[in-house]
């Protein structure tokens, strides 16, 4: 197992969500960090078999630029600079930055779920169909907004796994407003077997790349609330894009 840094032009955190994809998806890497505050915006990769060509064209795929490796220290001094450059370096336990979590995603459906139960209550009478439009756009409109908030970092993290995002770069930074005409569409009321239909094809298009990227077991971030949160790939995501494409087959049966 070897460890090798290099210098680049990642410059930020949304740099390194749209890299991410990329190195997580590299069976040869073990591990891998980025310091954007150091000048040199240090990289620091661990793994087998991985060697700097390597590095340079997985970060190239992504639209960076590897400017050159760092070379161990030698010498006496060896031990203490090689401690000052990790000491330099935020915790890895992810190498996108904050630690994986699942709170964000779950707060969320938690207040949407209360969201629509208190608008059902003002309303008098609890009516599924009206509830299950209100939540679907709540739903689309919240994740929409995560998702504007840096549109580029956005497709870029989400053709890492998205089996049409991943072939057609266009669709990742029309996704966001796909969903946010999606929850306007809910609220208003408007064209429902059309609204319901896309909804379908959305989310069952998006379950196919969740289950390609689970079955094959990568360790790749889940783009769901853009860049803004780092919440890793799992069956939570799964279950969030099997519970839409549910909720609008269902609503499809009931209007036709």
């Amino acid at each position: 197992m070897s460890e090798r840094k290099y210098r680049t032009n990642l410059n930020c955190g949304s740099c390194v969500a749209a890299v991410a994809p990329t190195l997580d998806g590299e069976s040869r890497i073990r591990r891998w960090a980025v310091d954007t505050r150091s000048p040199d915006k240090l990289l620091t990769v661990e793994g087998e078999d991985i060697g700097t060509g390597d590095v340079e064209q997985l970060v190239a795929s992504a639209g960076f630029k590897v400017l050159g490796e760092v070379e161990p220290p030698r010498g006496p001094g060896e031990e203490s600079a090689t401690a000052e450059w990790v000491a330099a370096v935020p915790p890895a336990s992810h190498p996108t930055g904050p630690r994986p979590t699942y709170y964000p995603i779950v707060l969320l459906f938690g207040l949407l779920v209360l969201g629509t139960g208190l608008l059902e209550v003002g309303s008098g009478a609890f009516d599924p169909t009206r509830a299950m439009n209100r939540f679907m756009g709540g739903f689309f409109l919240a994740f929409a907004f995560f998702k504007l908030l840096d549109v580029r970092a956005f497709a870029d993290a989400f053709a890492g796994y998205d089996v049409v995002a991943g072939r057609w770069r266009a669709y990742g930074y029309a996704y966001p407003f796909i969903e946010l005409l999606l929850g306007a569409a809910y609220l208003a009321g408007f064209l429902p077997v059309v609204t319901n239909a896309v909804t379908l094809v959305v989310m069952s298009v998006g379950t196919v790349g969740v289950v390609r990227t689970l079955l094959a077991r990568r360790k790749v971030r889940c783009a769901c609330l853009g860049a803004v949160f780092n919440l890793p790939m799992s069956y939570v995501t799964l279950t969030e894009d099997t519970l839409m494409a549910g909720m609008a087959a269902t609503a499809l049966l009931g209007l036709t």
